[in-house]
């Protein structure tokens, strides 16, 4: 059967499609309440072929899959979500969280600033850590995922030379280090890294021996010149880029009306 593809869609919808791709049934993800990309990504991979993910919202365990319309929460703590909660989930110790990150666990991560090598930064931006010039969310929460989960991806709202910079003043999450496959195995590291990058213009992954961030595609309307005008550093950049494959006409029904009723992805 043909897909029916959406004409209709903005870029964050697109995002949220695109993620829910690469996602796998019988995973466990976490579903953040301040994340409305990952939050839809993870529901539509879950409603459309992921029926067995396990979903992890605010330390409680479910599957939504027969909820017809899954209203949104605002916060980790959020009463809503009991309403969906099938179990409480406590993580082993430290050992055995980290193998299970490791085989069965995906994570999202934002950035105030990214380098060529998918190291990023949340911490802030300046030379000295105790006068920054932009104070950011902080480290807590992403270093040890970051490290240890399956793989990871690094979503921001605006690509600039900004957030793409040559080298971040810190770094929350290690992403190839210098560059090379062994730089996550010399710190002992047993996750898999950044995958992609997801950014208003274009998706990004990294080439496979260099680990240097390549362009993969790009959104309808953007070009080449649009992403390398606006990226810090050196790009790879393949002969032919794709445009990024647009939602189905199902996905964008489900998104509006099951996952994200409250717009939130038409308004960012």
């Amino acid at each position: 059967m043909n897909k029916e593809y959406a004409t209709d869609y903005t870029v964050p919808e697109l995002l949220a499609s695109f993620l829910s791709h690469d996602l796998e049934d019988g995973e466990e993800m976490i579903v953040g309440a301040g994340t409305p990309i990952a939050r839809a990504a993870v529901l539509l991979a879950h409603i459309t072929r992921a029926p067995n993910m396990k979903l992890l919202l605010a330390y409680s365990v479910t599957n939504l899959i027969n909820v017809p319309v899954m209203a949104a929460f605002d916060t980790e703590i959020d009463y809503r979500q009991a309403n969906w909660a099938e179990a409480y989930f406590v993580d082993e110790d430290l050992v055995m969280q980290i193998k299970r990150w490791a085989t069965r666990r995906r994570m999202f991560v934002g950035a105030l600033q990214i380098d060529k090598y998918g190291n990023s930064n949340l911490i802030g931006i300046g030379d000295d850590c105790r006068h920054l010039r932009v104070r950011g969310a902080g480290a807590v929460g992403s270093p040890t995922p970051s490290s240890s989960a399956k793989c990871y991806y690094l979503l921001v709202n605006s690509h600039s030379k900004r957030i793409f910079v040559e080298k971040c003043d810190f770094i929350s999450s290690f992403g190839w280090g210098d560059g090379g496959l062994d730089q996550r195995k010399k710190l002992g590291l047993v996750g898999g890294g950044p995958k992609y990058v997801l950014t208003p213009l274009c998706i990004m992954d990294f080439e496979e021996k260099t680990k240097r961030m390549r362009l993969k595609s790009l959104h309808g309307g953007a070009t080449v010149t649009d992403v390398t005008n606006n990226t810090g550093f050196e790009l790879i950049v393949p002969e032919e880029v794709p445009q990024t494959a647009p939602p189905t006409k199902k996905e964008i029904e489900l998104l509006r009306t099951r996952i994200d009723t409250a717009g939130l992805l038409r308004s960012i």
